[in-house]
């Protein structure tokens, strides 16, 4: 990687990490009176925890701007240095991967929050949109199906952020697995507890208590 290359990566992930660091479900519940969303439930900023303050709609508001973010930080970088074609040699460990990992790293730690953030699934999905939509439409409809089908949002997260790492392989964007594995490493990490949870029958459902 040459030193204009170099320069273009970092520029991109800062760009990516500062827009991805925006904590809009902080900002949202405190615009709503509802005070700080770390003092309840995980103690996250995510649209999960958000939910727990009983507004829906608040909880779904943080869910599309986190998204948001995501997928402008992907999009903007890729206008920007003009990468209009995902598939070039150039965007493949260029900027473009480099706004992906930042947007998501910036979300799940956040410099204005001393780096404690959200666990990144919702931003990863505007990531994924951002990137390729099949990957996007992919990690979309496993993120629901198991939503649906289980009731529990850590496990719909996490197959979501590995189904999107397997649907770049298989659909025509391997330049992007690289940085999808690493961002579903990263998002397995930060459900540890949850796995756990999980593997002792203990992760609590969407929509009831405990």
């Amino acid at each position: 990687m040459d030193a204009v290359m170099a320069g273009q990566v970092l520029l991109a992930f800062a760009f990516a990490y500062l827009l991805g660091s925006i904590p809009f479900g902080l900002l949202l519940t405190r615009a709503a009176g509802l005070g700080d969303v770390r003092a309840i439930g995980s103690g996250n900023i995510g649209a999960t925890n958000v939910l727990r303050t009983g507004k829906k709609w608040l909880a779904a508001a943080t869910l599309i701007l986190d998204g948001l973010k995501g997928f402008l930080a992907v999009a903007l970088v890729r206008q920007f240095f003009a990468l209009n074609d995902p598939v070039l040699q150039f965007a493949e460990a260029g900027p473009v991967p480099a706004a992906a990992l930042g947007a998501v790293v910036g979300h799940c730690f956040p410099v204005w929050l001393r780096f404690k953030g959200g666990k990144g699934v919702a931003t990863n999905a505007g990531v994924a949109f951002g990137l390729g939509w099949p990957i996007g439409l992919t990690y979309a409809l496993v993120w629901i199906g198991v939503l649906a089908a289980a009731r529990i949002s850590s496990l719909a997260g996490m197959s979501a952020v590995v189904a999107a790492t397997i649907a770049a392989a298989l659909l025509g964007y391997p330049q992007f697995v690289p940085v999808l594995a690493v961002i579903a490493v990263v998002i397995l990490w930060l459900h540890r507890a949850n796995i756990g949870r999980l593997m002792r029958g203990e992760e609590p459902r969407v929509g009831k208590k405990g």
